[in-house]
């Protein structure tokens, strides 16, 4: 999907990725990048540029590019937004198209009628199959995705959702993991289009999703699903049956799902508070950003303050060594119709 529809979509809609200043070789650096450390401290900085037998600022500037270069593209990061956002616009209204003439999916103690002698529908096996390749995919390709600082929650989320998913399927709570898996894609389907309109700059309508976004995302993951999974699996189960395993792993998976629930919705209210006060949308808190645009400038800015002061004292210099000489060739005042005029 990358290859064939996402990469030549980029390019259409004037996707570019930035060009990156690359390393130097150095086997030294590159070692120490490998082994040791990614970002060494001022010591460590130190003691390599004695054994390279360089400037600190020029090691410094080595592992910001080694840094830079394994950071995702823009291209790479659209390609993983689109596929995506196709799958979970493609789950989400495949989940409403099994579910709608569903009596669980308006009456939620009907999640319990009958349980645990529920028969499996083939939609709902095959939506089940759906949603459960696509988080197992997400765990293998881990490595290769884009990496944010959110990394070790994903992984907690992805294992929790496998767990739930496979483990509501052989306690046949199929009923409630349908539930489950609808309120997550709804939120979702707006997500991964705020990230592909932002990679194409086309920031009114990234503001205008995201906005939406957070609305969903807070009215369906602390609000609906408290409501329709916590409370329904809690208190009404109780009303069917006694609780036993299945009961109590269930209902820990849930609340695990629920406090990353609400780690992330404290990330968005941050940035939403921030874009009514500011009036922009500040950057995904997630993302880890180049480092070179700011550092990079600063360097340049240093050079020409330097070469600025340099040319400035030579200057200086000449001029006080032609006064001390010749006083007449330089800063000679000449009376000119009432006026002083320098030369």
């Amino acid at each position: 999907f990358c290859r064939a529809i996402a990469l030549p979509l980029s390019s259409k809609l004037g996707v570019k990725d930035k060009q990156r200043p690359k390393a130097q070789p150095n086997p030294r650096l590159e070692t120490f990048y490998n082994t040791c450390c990614k970002n060494p401290e001022e010591g460590e900085l130190l003691r390599l540029a004695k054994q390279c037998d360089l400037p600190v600022r020029k090691v410094e500037r080595w592992f910001r590019r080694r840094r830079n270069a394994d950071r995702p593209s823009l291209s790479k990061k659209f390609c993983e937004a689109c596929w995506r956002f196709t799958f979970y616009i493609t789950s989400f209204f495949t989940g409403l198209a099994v579910l709608y003439d569903k009596p669980w999916f308006w009456d939620h103690r009907e999640c319990w009628t009958g349980y645990p002698q529920q028969p499996l529908q083939p939609s709902l096996f095959w939506y089940y199959m759906l949603e459960l390749s696509f988080y197992w995919s997400l765990v293998f390709t881990l490595p290769f995705d884009v990496k944010r600082k959110d990394f070790k929650e994903q992984i907690v989320h992805h294992a929790a959702t496998i767990f739930l998913i496979s483990f509501s399927y052989c306690a046949n709570y199929i009923r409630i993991g349908t539930l489950v898996l609808v309120i997550h894609d709804a939120s979702d389907c707006f997500l991964e289009p705020t990230k592909i309109f932002n990679y194409m700059k086309w920031k009114k309508t990234c503001d205008s999703l995201f906005m939406i976004f957070s609305a969903v995302f807070l009215i369906s993951r602390l609000v609906i699903y408290p409501y329709t999974v916590l409370y329904n699996t809690y208190y009404y189960s109780m009303e069917i049956f006694q609780p036993f395993f299945g009961y109590y792993f269930v209902n820990a998976l849930l609340l695990i799902l629920q406090l990353l629930h609400v780690f992330w919705s404290c990330l968005i209210i941050h940035m939403v508070y921030k874009f009514i006060l500011q009036g922009t949308m500040e950057k995904d808190m997630r993302s880890d950003t180049d480092e070179s645009d700011k550092d990079e400038e600063r360097e340049k800015i240093r050079e020409v303050e330097k070469n600025g002061i340099v040319c400035f004292s030579n200057v200086t210099g000449n001029s006080s060594i032609q006064r001390n000489g010749a006083e007449a060739l330089t800063n000679r005042a000449h009376l000119t119709n009432g006026h002083v005029k320098e030369r």
